[in-house]
Parts: structure tokens; C-alpha cells; sequence
């Protein structure tokens, strides 16, 4: 449920809570309104708080060409890789 989903649940419910005296036999709207509203207020809560932090997380990428990549020993016997890397040196 997004933010425009839970402000829209919150303003029906306040409509039928507040606004209409209508009576449906079986059905009690100000019942409906309310539960309406707590239901917009939890989602606008879990959009918000819980699940907005994960959109805003930024990927950024290295995009150095490597030309070549080779492995080299090392003084104590382990094995790293080297690159080789083409820059660019236009300013």
C-alpha cells in the first residue's frame, strides 16, 4: 500500500465517521469509517517509516575499462591479481 492508497482510506473513513448519518440496518458506518482510517493509518505508518529507507539506496559503478588482468605472487608465496587499467585522461 503506498502513501496516495493510505490517504485515500484515510479520508473515506473520515467521510463515513464524520460526515454521513446514514443507517444501514446490520451495518454500522462510523464502525467502517474508523476501521478504515486505522488501516490507512497503519499503511501511511508502514510506507514511511518501514519500507521508505530501502528506496533510497544509490548503486554506483565504476566504469573503468580493464584491459588486462593477470595474476602476480607475492612476497609471501599468495597469489593476487593485478590490473591493468586504461585511463582516461581527458580533462
Amino acid at each position: 500500500m503506498g502513501i496516495g492508497a493510505s490517504i485515500l482510506l484515510i479520508a473515506v473513513g473520515a467521510i463515513l465517521t464524520f460526515a454521513l448519518n446514514v443507517s444501514i440496518g446490520w451495518l454500522d458506518l462510523d464502525v467502517v469509517g474508523w476501521i478504515m482510517m486505522l488501516a490507512g493509518a497503519i499503511g501511511l505508518f508502514m510506507t514511511t517509516v518501514i519500507w521508505g529507507p530501502r528506496r533510497r539506496t544509490v548503486v554506483t559503478r565504476d566504469h573503468t575499462p580493464i584491459v588486462d588482468e593477470r595474476p602476480v605472487v607475492t612476497p609471501d608465496r599468495s597469489v593476487e591479481r593485478e590490473r591493468i587499467v586504461e585511463r582516461d585522461t581527458r580533462i
